[in-house]
């Protein structure tokens, strides 16, 4: 039987909190605000740990950090378990081999790390970083596969470029061959997921989505590009160290896959775009543009594909959205969240 409801955690940079709703499925899905977790200056991004009902939360300040909190699933509450501080504030984590292992991204710090998650009985803590790896503007870390083949990818969007490695247990990093995989210049590659025997990249300055296929050892190679901004609105080509909103131009955000298509988020517009993804993995140009909450920088989709939660840093509001037959996206509601909402995500 499908279950009746989930989780939602989402990340508030503008208050350091993460808040908790429950989502209801059924026949009318809706949100329900549940609890808010503060503590977390500058909070941008989270692991969640499904398995251990443990949250590794980063927040910012004079030192910046990563906090480790327990989650409640009936009561949406967070409990600080352990913190850690950190070189660099984190702008992306991950977990990899069954939550032992956190990989983390530093825009700012132009670094991405590798802890051990050290689990001593109902203990749990980070340990001193295993792996470091240096590149321009890192915006995210993707680890895929399982065991001994799992792979991590790290995104530099100064250096327009996916550097990928063989991720092993105890956090080592070993390149992959080849080490790099190059983007368009100028294009700012950003976030990135992995589905199969495929993986797509949001780019933020050219608003495109990369198409990349990945070899049996993980070991990715560029396949093309698709545009996914609404060309009604006239956005421009951006650039590092822009103004998008005052100079009207492109800011491409996030990803993620639902069901047959791939939804992506653009920040001037404030729109969501769904593009179709065929049987060999290939993309479509954007079928649908939804609006959503202004600014939308991080959404999430559920495990089925169906509904989508979508976020906006200048609104305090969630989104809930239903993903329709033909890639369009129809809005369900929204209910309260904190002020910057930024990263979400949807745990069953």
């Amino acid at each position: 039987m499908a279950r009746m409801s989930g989780l939602v955690l989402i990340a508030n940079a503008g208050d350091g909190s993460i808040s908790a709703l429950r989502l209801h499925h059924g026949d009318a899905p809706r949100l329900e605000v549940l609890a808010t977790t503060g503590g977390l200056e500058g909070c941008g991004t989270f692991a969640v740990d499904p398995a251990r009902d443990l949250v590794h939360a980063a927040f910012k300040g004079e030192q910046p950090g990563v906090a480790t909190l327990r989650l409640d699933r009936e009561s949406g509450t967070l409990t600080e378990v352990a913190r850690r501080e950190v070189e660099d504030s984190q702008t992306y984590l991950s977990l990899a081999h069954g939550g032992t292992v956190l990989l983390g991204a530093s825009y700012g710090g132009g670094s991405g790390r590798t802890w051990p998650v050290v689990h001593e009985g109902d203990r749990v803590r980070l340990g001193d970083p295993v792996a470091q790896v240096s590149f321009a503007n890192l915006h995210c870390v993707v680890p895929a596969g399982e065991g001994g083949g799992t792979v991590a990818y790290f995104v530099s969007l100064g250096d327009d470029l996916v550097a990928q490695y063989h991720l092993a247990r105890d956090g080592a990093l070993t390149p992959l061959d080849p080490p790099t995989v190059a983007a368009p210049d100028g294009a700012g590659p950003r976030h990135l997921v992995v589905d199969g025997a495929h993986a797509y990249v949001m780019t933020e300055f050219s608003g495109e989505v990369l198409v990349l296929d990945r070899a049996a050892d993980g070991a990715l190679s560029a396949a093309g590009e698709v545009g996914a901004v609404d060309p009604r609105h006239g956005l421009r080509h951006s650039r590092y160290g822009a103004d998008p909103t005052e100079e009207h131009l492109i800011w491409g955000a996030d990803l993620h896959r639902a069901g047959a298509w791939l939804i992506t988020s653009e920040r001037s517009s404030s729109e969501l775009a769904s593009l179709p993804v065929d049987g060999e993995g290939g993309l479509g140009e954007p079928a649908h543009f939804t609006p959503t909450q202004p600014q939308p920088r991080g959404f999430a989709v559920t495990p089925d594909g169906r509904l989508v939660v979508s976020v906006g840093e200048r609104s305090t509001r969630a989104e809930l959205l239903r993903v329709e037959g033909d890639g369009s996206l129809t809005s369900l509601g929204t209910a309260e969240t904190g002020h910057g909402p930024n990263w979400v995500r949807i745990l069953d």
